[in-house]
Parts: structure tokens; C-alpha cells; sequence
């Protein structure tokens, strides 16, 4: 049967293909790629490489060549259906079946699609009308150039309800569709009300550029400041991280890929040059989240605030990253200056402020190190964080990998305890012995 290409697209997306790979090929990494032998000819030189931030492999010995599914074909010896059943079940996904409902469900998601296409263009219409210069000012006065506002399709909701109702009417969309799309709300049996009005609107987009979803920026005191669509047939918050179908084509070029907070420091990051910036939307960072990061980069840099706060935040994204690391997929940690974010940073600093923040990020084993082995004289609290290095370690999966942290959590502890001994030794003295007589010495010998 013909599969939704919206589920293939999500099936691929869920499947990491180097860890796919890897279970049956010792790969390498080259570069951006991954190599090894080729698992469907005899070869003493590696040919077969990975493309994970495309999603495939190629062999340039005997031509093999595919994506994740049909790596699994190929190895397993298995039809088109069941590898795509093999792999859903791994992905946790269900399989669409033949039916009138999954082609119905199939239309309704196109349908929706094209109903989030109209409206960021209505959005971005107003933006440009008399009414929406408040908004456009705000953008300008927040040192973003009209060409980055064009980029990420910043609009204008409208300042009162009813408005994106009515731009798109003579489209013969409902309001229905914008109640499915997040752009409405209906409560109870009460009529449908607008989400945004009087915000500044931030279209979301999937890895492909298609639009999802909706954010908003009050421009008054509507709180909170900063607003989410809700989650729809299109939209996922805990999959969908914000720049990203931007981030991959700038990833690609060599920009690295930095997760920040929130919109405004993605779309301030990719104007000074930093073309890899993603956000999460609303949430923390997911297992989904990682597995979009590491189809583009192996070592994805997260940025987080110099507070107390932001240190907590990176220990507890670390630890959840702890069973899907493996050998070439992996994060690095950096930290922002007290009292600023990625925004504020470059557009008082400049982008060798942000530059300097990159430069000085922590690998993940030396973060967490840090953030639980902090210096203490007291035996039982070095006991205790020994025990919490071990802990940790042992969540890793990977068994190489897991002997990997446990081996520099040692060195490191061991190379600490060392240099607190010599920093704390005092100069040896030479110490005076009295003479002994003969006599006394007889005695002590037959002592």
C-alpha cells in the first residue's frame, strides 16, 4: 500500500541511521560523514559511507545506496512493509493501515498545511500594512535588518480578535481550520475566539519549511509575553525546535548548530552569522529534540544562561542525553555571561561576544564532571560524589562509551586529589636524629 509521505518523512526522522548502521558496520567518522566496510560486499578499505544530515548511505565499492529502510531491506532481507514495520516499532510509531479514514486523515493534514501557509502570508501582509508599523518598528528597534525579518516570515496577528477570520475567508478557509491549526480556540460550546491579536506572529516550520504552527510576542500587556500555538495534527512541540529547516541547509555549509532559549535569540543569532541556531519551543529539550540535533551535527553546542538556574538546566538536559550517547553523537555545553542571553549578547557586544561563548564551551564529560565533583575536604561527600560520577556513567548504553566516562571521571578525580596534595605540602625538613652511644646501642639490639 502507499504510505503517507508525512509518516515516511517522520519514520526517517525518528530513525538515527549512523546508530542503525553501526549496529551491523564499525563506523568511522569522516568529516561530516561516517565511514566503514561496506556490509554487502567483501572490501579492506572502507567505501561505505554515512550521510546523516541527509539521511542516507552510499557505497562507492558496489554502489549500495538508500536511506534507513532501505538499509534494513537490504540487511535483513526483508520487503518494503516489513522494514517500515520494523523500524515503526523501534520509533514507537503505528503504521498507517489501507482504510478511508487514513486517506481522509492524509487530505486533512495537506488541507491544514495549506491553511498555515495562508495565514503566515496574511500575517506577514499586515506587518506591512498601516496598522502593523508598531510592530514592524519593535523588530527594527530590536536591531533586526528588514532581510532577516523577510527570512523568518514575521508578521502581525492584528490588533483586535476576528482578524486572520477574515483575511482568509475569501479563501474559503473555516474557522474550523484555524481551530485545527491553533490559530483559534474554542472553549466549551462557546464561539471559536482568537489566539493571537496584538502580537507580533513568528511562523513555525517543520525540517522541510513548511509551516506548522504559530508563536506570538505581545506588543501591549497581554501576558504571557511570549505565546505557543497549541499542539495540532501538524504540530509537535516536543519534536519541533524553531530554525531549524534553516539550520540544516546553514549546517550543511558549516555553521554550527547551537541550541538557545527562545525566538528572538535564534533570529538575532542568525543575523549575526550564527546559521545554525535552533530553539525548543516552550519546553525542555526532548529525546525527539536530540535525535533532529544529531541528524545534523554530532556535537550540538547547548547554550544556557551563567546563573544558578541555567547550571541546573544544562545538568538535567545532560543527564537525559546520558542513554542516547554514543560514539560520534554527543553535546557540547557552553555558558552565557551573567544577566545576558544570545540576544541581548550580540547586539551590545557584537558577534565576537557570542563567538567568545562558542569558544569556551565545556565537552559533556568535563561539564558533568564539574557541576558534581566540586572541590570538599569532607570524606563523606567525596564519597558521595564518586558514587554520583559512577551513577552517571553507568546510564550511558553504550558499553564502550560508558568505560570511556568512567575512565576520565577516574583520571580526572585522581589528577585533582594529586594537585590538592601538592598545592598543600609544606617543605620538607631535615630531620635531626640524636647520636647513640655504644652501650645504648647493645641495649637496643637485645631489645
Amino acid at each position: 500500500m502507499a504510505l503517507p509521505e508525512s509518516f515516511l518523512d517522520e519514520l526517517r526522522a525518528r530513525t538515527p541511521l549512523g546508530a542503525l548502521v553501526g549496529r551491523r558496520v564499525r563506523l568511522a567518522r569522516a568529516g561530516r560523514e561516517l565511514k566503514g566496510l561496506c556490509p554487502f560486499h567483501n572490501e579492506k578499505t572502507p567505501s561505505f559511507h554515512v550521510v546523516e544530515d541527509k539521511g542516507f548511505f552510499h557505497c562507492f565499492g558496489c554502489g549500495a545506496h538508500g536511506d534507513a529502510i532501505a538499509f534494513v531491506m537490504r540487511c535483513e532481507n526483508l520487503g518494503f512493509m516489513e522494514a517500515v514495520e520494523r523500524l515503526a516499532a523501534e520509533a514507537g510509531l503505528t503504521v498507517p493501515r489501507a482504510s478511508p479514514e487514513a486517506a481522509a486523515a492524509a487530505e486533512r493534514a495537506a488541507s491544514l498545511s495549506a491553511v498555515a501557509e495562508a495565514a503566515a502570508s496574511a500575517f506577514v501582509r499586515r506587518l506591512h500594512l498601516p496598522e502593523g508599523r508598531p510592530a514592524l518598528d519593535y523588530l527594527r528597534r530590536r536591531g533586526l535588518a528588514d532581510e532577516t525579518i523577510r527570512l523568518f516570515g514575521l508578521g502581525w496577528s492584528g490588533e483586535g480578535r476576528g482578524a486572520i477570520a477574515a483575511d482568509l475567508r475569501a479563501q474559503g478557509v473555516t474557522v474550523d481550520q484555524l481551530v485545527a491549526i491553533g490559530l483559534m480556540k474554542q472553549e466549551d460550546d462557546r464561539p471559536p475566539v482568537d489566539l493571537f491579536f496584538n502580537r507580533v506572529m513568528f511562523p513555525i516550520r517543520d525540517r522541510r519549511g513548511r509551516v506548522i504552527g504559530f508563536g506570538g510576542r505581545s506588543l501591549g500587556d497581554g501576558q504571557p509575553k511570549y505565546l505557543n500555538g497549541p499542539e495540532t495534527a501538524l504540530f509537535s512541540k516536543r519534536r519541533t525546535l524553531y530554525g531549524l529547516d534553516l539550520a540544516r541547509a546553514n549546517a550543511r555549509a558549516g555553521a554550527e548548530l547551537v541550541v538557545v532559549e527562545g525566538y528572538m535569540d535564534v533570529i538575532a543569532l542568525h543575523q549575526a552569522g550564527f546559521g545554525g541556531a535552533v530553539a525548543p519551543l516552550g519546553t525542555a529539550l526532548t529525546a525527539d529534540h536530540l535525535g533532529e540535533l544529531w541528524r545534523i551535527a554530532p556535537a550540538p553546542v547547548l547554550c544556557f544562561d551563567g546563573d544558578a538556574a541555567g547550571a541546573r538546566a544544562a545538568l538535567r538536559t545532560a543527564e537525559m542525553a546520558l542513554p542516547l550517547l554514543a560514539p560520534g553523537r554527543t553535546l557540547a555545553l557552553a555558558t552565557l555571561p551573567p544577566g545576558e542571553d544570545p540576544d541581548t549578547l550580540v547586539l551590545r557586544r557584537g558577534a565576537a561576544a557570542f563567538r567568545a561563548v562558542l569558544d569556551g564551551r565545556r565537552g559533556l564529560a568535563d561539564a558533568l564532571f564539574e557541576a558534581v565533583a566540586a572541590p570538599t575536604a569532607v570524606p563523606e561527600e567525596r564519597a558521595a560524589q564518586r558514587r554520583r560520577l559512577e551513577e552517571i556513567a553507568a546510564r550511558i548504553q553504550d558499553r564502550d562509551l560508558r568505560d570511556e566516562y568512567r575512565r576520565h571521571f577516574r583520571d580526572r578525580w585522581f589528577r585533582r586529589r594529586a594537585a590538592g596534595r601538592a598545592a598543600g605540602a609544606s617543605p620538607a625538613r631535615p630531620v635531626r636524629r640524636p647520636a647513640l652511644g655504644a652501650e645504648r646501642v647493645r641495649i637496643l639490639r637485645e631489645r
